[in-house]
């Protein structure tokens, strides 16, 4: 499974949770530290939590265990490493606050029609 591959599955996962906001960047050609970033937010802790559960859940048995996840107690930010993909998962608040698609505007949006 490629990185393509591994954004579209964890997408899919986020939606499967009901998430919101979701942004593929496609930073592949300005960063090492990943091909993929996903950003997406969610409307409490528990749902949060509940979409970091499924993406982790999906990519695993998909042979992609997390290599990192960071800041799942508090869940205003979720930062999940897969290596050649990194999902942020974000309250309202703080996805307005950090403007990660800002930060990384020299990526490439990508909509999920074409992962």
């Amino acid at each position: 499974m490629d990185s393509k591959e591994m954004a579209k599955l964890a997408v899919e996962a986020l939606e499967d949770k009901k998430a919101e906001d979701i942004k593929i960047i496609d930073i592949s050609h300005i960063s090492t530290i990943a091909d993929y970033f996903i950003i997406a937010s969610g409307t409490n802790k528990s749902q949060i939590q509940s979409m970091t559960d499924n993406v982790a859940e999906k990519l695993g048995r998909a042979g992609h265990p997390e290599k990192h996840i960071e800041g799942y107690q508090n869940a205003n930010w979720i930062l999940m490493d897969f290596r050649d993909i990194i999902v942020h998962i974000f309250d309202k608040e703080n996805l307005l606050f950090y403007d990660l698609e800002r930060i990384w505007r020299d990526g490439i949006l990508i909509e999920k029609e074409s992962l």
